[in-house]
């Protein structure tokens, strides 16, 4: 059992580092290509730090383990909020400018009640993935039209200051990108085996893994951005790399991991959905409250993520 902690400790590790490697390389190529800061934030940034996702989602739904790769999608989504958002508001208030995040956060609660019907029967058809997938070419398109035209200043500004620095050779991109997607390759196997010989180890669900474990070593990407961007008071980013990391998870890894093979997760519970859908629906007042995530908002979300384990795991 101990072996397998350590592979999956490495499995961590090596997503961590894979999904920076990916993100750097391809922000830098796309930056010397002469692509903007903004649509490279909103783009390949955004892509890479959810890469640890879908590999392992798709893993899973590929290897017939459909509760590690559906709870992974929901508990990410979970801790996104719960975790990553609380975090960073407690480290520094959040106060949001960036007028697209109140489209965003209605359609993420949209697209999480549309995933919530369509998993009703606990099974997501390659119709269903098809229909979330279109959603996500859509989602992307209008958001890039909409930054285009509605971002101000400071926002822009926000989003060059996040990026890595352009410097060195074309190669060492190309590098990185490769690199990184191997790195993420073999983590996401070695996590995804790992994870399932610790959860009939310990005696609990594959889901209550997937939903926990696998979700908030997945997520580790997005924590890095988020709190580095709140400490930076770049709340803008802060935020919305939570609301459109949960977007993408549930229009893209869901839908391409349903595309690969029709998903079945059983133990993915009407109260693991629940509570996606109440962070969900609970995040819109906080920001339209002055536009502002306060500390002790940022406190209850970390609570309330404490209260979810207790309830998940084992007595």
């Amino acid at each position: 059992m101990s072996r397998h902690l350590l592979l999956f400790t490495v499995s961590l590790a090596l997503l961590y580092a894979g999904a920076t490697a990916l993100v750097r390389g391809g922000a830098t190529l796309a930056l010397r290509l002469g692509v903007s800061a903004l649509v490279v934030g909103l783009t390949v940034v955004a892509a890479g730090t959810s890469m640890p996702e879908l590999l392992v989602s798709a893993k899973a739904a590929l290897a017939g383990q459909g509760d590690i790769a559906l709870g992974n999608v929901v508990g990410s989504n979970i801790f996104n909020i719960a975790v990553i958002l609380g975090l960073a508001a407690v480290v520094s208030p959040l106060k949001v400018q960036f007028q697209l995040i109140r489209l965003d956060t209605p359609v993420m609660i949209l697209v999480t009640g549309v995933f919530w019907l369509m998993f009703r029967d606990h099974q997501i058809g390659r119709g269903e993935a098809a229909v979330l997938f279109v959603g996500l070419l859509a989602y992307s398109a209008g958001n890039l039209h909409l930054a285009r035209r509605q971002a101000t200043g400071t926002v822009v500004a926000e989003f060059s200051e996040s990026l890595p620095p352009v410097r060195g050779h074309w190669a060492v991109d190309l590098a990185c990108i490769g690199g990184g997607l191997g790195l993420l390759i073999l983590g996401s196997r070695v996590l995804v085996d790992s994870a399932v010989v610790l959860a009939r180890g310990w005696g609990v669900r594959e889901a209550v893994i997937g939903l926990t474990i696998v979700a908030a070593g997945t997520s580790m990407p997005e924590l890095a951005t988020t709190v580095v961007a709140a400490r930076k008071k770049q709340s803008d980013i802060a935020v919305g790399n939570v609301v459109g990391s949960n977007i993408y998870n549930l229009l893209g890894i869901a839908g391409v991991s349903g595309l690969l093979t029709p998903l079945e997760g059983p133990g993915i519970r009407s109260f693991d959905l629940g509570v996606m859908m109440l962070l969900s629906v609970g995040l819109l007042p906080m920001l339209w409250s002055g536009l502002l995530v306060k500390r002790w908002e940022g406190a209850v979300l970390l609570g309330s993520y404490a209260g979810y384990l207790a309830l998940q795991w084992p007595k």
